[in-house]
């Protein structure tokens, strides 16, 4: 299975989500360290076409490139179409391999068989259930079987362990791009913020109706917040998108220490300079979380309960739970030892 692999075709279908995708990077990460010359194209199926996350991850540095296909089938039309974009990407990129990185469903499991009876392309994949192994040339085992940590990210190591590969503390990765990095650069002068002021971001996030719930309250957030940016001299930068901004407003109620409100001000890709410009950046269990995890900015993730699901676990990272002003000591030990990691 692994002699001669140049290209791999990698299928996903989950959540089309920033984090939900983000996450799976750890597991390219590990498939270029197995397969170091091979290219990585990703297959996305997705139920929310032109989703924000399909232009960062089509920018990813670890993909050679990125494709979807809409999985909303509700006739034989659909699905033969369907099959047919399928058939038109294979023929394109000619993987040598097919790697289904996804245990549940029956869409990928089938792509992968049509592409080993009609193109004699082998796969790899989940046998989460009794005869879905039989789609796969190579077959992983379940998930139920093998998958004992809460961390999300490992969900993706599941079916590399039919290639013998673990995931080891591999954290997950992003690159500025071109469009990040010029914003970075350009975003002091653009927004008169002083240059020798360092940067703390804040993301509140968390603004579509699905993730409200994510969201902390804003009065311990806000005391939070300023206590720290108070002990640390700098300049607070809020994130977000356009729907988000009226929720920076309210938390900047009252506020006496230097903020900029720069919801909507950004796109996918410049978020990601704002985030890497920033010396700490704080958020809510939402993309820019992950986003600035990735990035490997020092990231204080803020959660409303404690959710292990969502933790990301590396010496950049510290994770508190705030749910009353008892918390809000916790949250300013964890942000100042991670301002103190950054000047390291």
């Amino acid at each position: 299975m692994e002699k001669d692999i140049k290209k791999i075709l990698l299928i996903m279908g989950h959540s089309a989500g920033v984090g939900d995708m983000l996450r799976a990077s750890a597991s390219w990460r590990a498939l270029k360290n197995k397969f170091p010359t091979a290219d990585l194209h990703l297959l996305f199926l997705t139920k929310d076409p032109g989703y924000v996350s399909e232009t960062l991850i089509s920018k990813h540095h670890l993909l050679a490139s990125f494709h979807t296909l809409d999985k909303r089938l509700k006739g034989l039309k659909d699905w033969m179409e369907f099959f047919k974009g399928f058939a038109k990407l294979v023929r394109e990129l000619n993987p040598d391999l097919i790697v289904d990185m996804e245990p549940h469903g029956l869409k990928s499991s089938m792509l992968c068989l049509y592409a080993r009876l009609k193109y004699k392309i082998p796969s790899v994949g989940i046998a989460e259930f009794p005869g879905r192994g039989l789609f796969y040339t190579h077959k992983a085992p379940s998930s139920r079987v093998v998958l004992k940590s809460k961390d999300y990210t490992d969900r993706y190591f599941v079916v590399l362990k039919a290639f013998g590969i673990e995931r080891q503390g591999l954290p997950i990765e992003l690159e500025e791009t071109e469009e990040g990095r010029q914003f970075r650069e350009t975003m002091r002068s653009r927004f008169s913020i002083p240059e020798d002021v360092p940067l703390l971001g804040l993301n509140i996030g968390c603004g579509t109706p699905d993730a409200l719930w994510k969201r902390p309250n804003l009065e311990l957030l806000r005391e939070a917040v300023h206590k720290v940016q108070k002990a640390t001299s700098s300049f607070l930068v809020l994130s977000g998108a356009n729907f988000e901004a009226d929720v920076n407003e309210r938390f900047l109620e009252g506020y006496h220490l230097p903020a900029l409100n720069l919801a909507g001000k950004t796109n996918i890709l410049e978020l990601a300079g704002l985030i890497k410009a920033c010396r700490l950046f704080i958020s809510s269990d939402s993309g820019p979380y992950h986003m600035s995890v990735a990035l490997k900015v020092p990231t204080l993730g803020v959660f409303v309960k404690d959710f292990p699901y969502s933790y990301h676990n590396h010496p950049w990272v510290r994770n508190v739970v705030l749910q009353s002003h008892q918390d809000i000591e916790k949250f300013i030990s964890s942000a100042l030892e991670l301002w103190k990691y950054s000047s390291e």
